[in-house]
């Protein structure tokens, strides 16, 4: 019998390895096994280095190696609005500032430029992959597949105009053609992205239902954000949003409801019983005083949670770390009990809750043989992340993105020591400085 070591494209061995799949397991001194994108072993360091001959060899002494994170909602162009319109409640945010911005700026290049400086963003904070809701998403495209990372893109749909569609029929037949173009990008995923029940009407989601479940997409979707917009919406349609869009036939499987803040326990019944996913944006609810989401009961409750960053216009940052550290914070703030969310489960409500949620559990989420190697390295080298008794712990409370050394999608490296591995991260920079010139003038 042959026992000759197999050649590999890359081996990386760890200190610790949390693979999130099974839950609660930690493994010390072991590596992982790449090969042509993709995780072909996860075995004790040693006999890795017997096994296999590979082409690189990652050596992280002191590093606890986990999945790529999932940011379960942003709006990733909107980086080139960060801290344009600080301190506001939502509406006034929205109505006075955001939008009007919008209407004279967004473009294509716009969303390009404004999505390649955040995918930089996600990337050095060790995101693999994102669920975006803007407007171009052809140009949104473009930036994900220059940047190397992986993005579920939404098709937006709104029924006011911009400069991207005039009406809500415009909005979903430009979207579909974006995702015919690129639908055989392994790393491009798509979404039906209706913004919210108050900006889209009962026709329109009729056709989104339908949509969705001959396309089998997932609908990514804000809901439940604000009292305000409940209220709104028992005057205007004499019901919750939730029921709302339970009568629609909305409420299924496919739903992705964002921030979800303020629930009955007849909605997180429902939400439950249904079949939907909840993406929780502790740092953006907040910044902009919406409210705390009931994350324990959703997760007591069966519902698949995991974890977005909102745009960085409201929140100001994209970064899994400080929603992971946020969400288990305002958890154990709200319910009283100091054992709500436990750091396992919040790393897991930053990958593998996200990946399930988009139904990419089978490709991302977990160090899992067969799956992508999509995977983030964090050391654990400094003052403030010694001494180490659990490094799950650390990934939580203690560490940050700045601990970020090394990011892989498909097995490629886009981050090597803590530097980003973009032939335009100097223009990236230029790019943004002209954009905060137009916006200010």
């Amino acid at each position: 019998m042959d026992t000759s070591p197999v050649t590999i494209d890359m081996l990386i061995e760890a200190r610790w390895i949390v693979p999130v799949e099974p839950a609660g397991v930690v493994l010390e001194h072991h590596a992982v096994a790449v090969k042509d994108g993709r995780i072909v072993a996860v075995l004790p360091s040693d006999r890795a280095r017997q096994q296999f001959r590979p082409a690189t060899l990652r050596v992280l002494d002191e590093h606890v190696l986990i999945p790529g994170l999932v940011n379960l909602h942003a709006h990733a162009a909107m980086n080139l609005l960060r801290g344009y319109a600080d301190d506001q409640p939502l509406m006034r945010w929205l109505n006075d500032h955001i939008w009007p911005a919008e209407q004279r700026h967004v473009s294509h290049d716009f969303v390009r430029d404004g999505t390649l400086l955040a995918c930089a963003e996600m990337l050095r904070g060790g995101v693999t992959c994102f669920s975006d809701m803007y407007f171009f998403p052809d140009a949104a495209a473009e930036a994900v597949l220059e940047a190397g990372i992986r993005a579920a893109l939404g098709v937006v749909i709104i029924e006011f105009p911009s400069a991207w569609a005039t009406d809500a029929d415009q909005y979903i037949s430009r979207g579909l053609a974006v995702r015919d173009r690129y639908k055989q990008e392994p790393h491009l995923h798509f979404t039906l992205a209706p913004h919210a029940p108050y900006t889209v009407s009962d026709a329109t989601f009729e056709r989104v239902r339908t949509l969705a479940e001959q396309l089998d997409l997932p609908i990514h979707m804000h809901i439940h954000e604000t009292r305000d917009e409940i209220e709104q919406s028992v005057q205007q349609h004499g019901m919750r949003p939730l029921e709302r869009l339970r009568r629609l036939g909305l409420v299924s499987p496919h739903l992705i409801g964002v921030h979800a803040v303020h629930l009955t326990d007849d909605e997180i019944t429902l939400l439950a019983r249904e079949g939907a996913s909840v993406a929780h944006c502790p740092t953006s609810n907040m910044k902009l005083a919406s409210g705390a989401a009931p994350v324990t009961a959703l997760e007591a409750a069966g519902i698949a949670v995991g974890l977005g960053t909102d745009g960085a216009a409201s929140n100001n940052r994209l970064d899994l770390f400080q929603e992971m550290r946020h969400a288990g914070l305002m958890a154990k703030l709200v319910s009283g009990d100091a054992a709500a969310l436990p750091a396992q489960r919040l790393l897991h409500m930053a990958t593998l809750g996200g990946a399930r949620a988009l139904g990419l559990e089978h490709e991302i989420g977990s160090i899992t043989v067969g799956k992508s190697a999509d995977l983030c390295a964090v050391a654990l080298t400094e003052p403030e992340t010694r001494p180490c008794y659990s490094p799950v712990s650390h990934l939580v409370y203690a560490a940050g993105r700045e601990h970020v050394s090394d990011v892989w999608v498909s097995g490629i490296a886009r981050v090597m020591q803590g530097d980003l591995l973009h032939p335009h991260n100097n223009d990236l920079k230029a790019r943004a400085r002209l954009w905060q010139n137009q916006v200010a003038r």
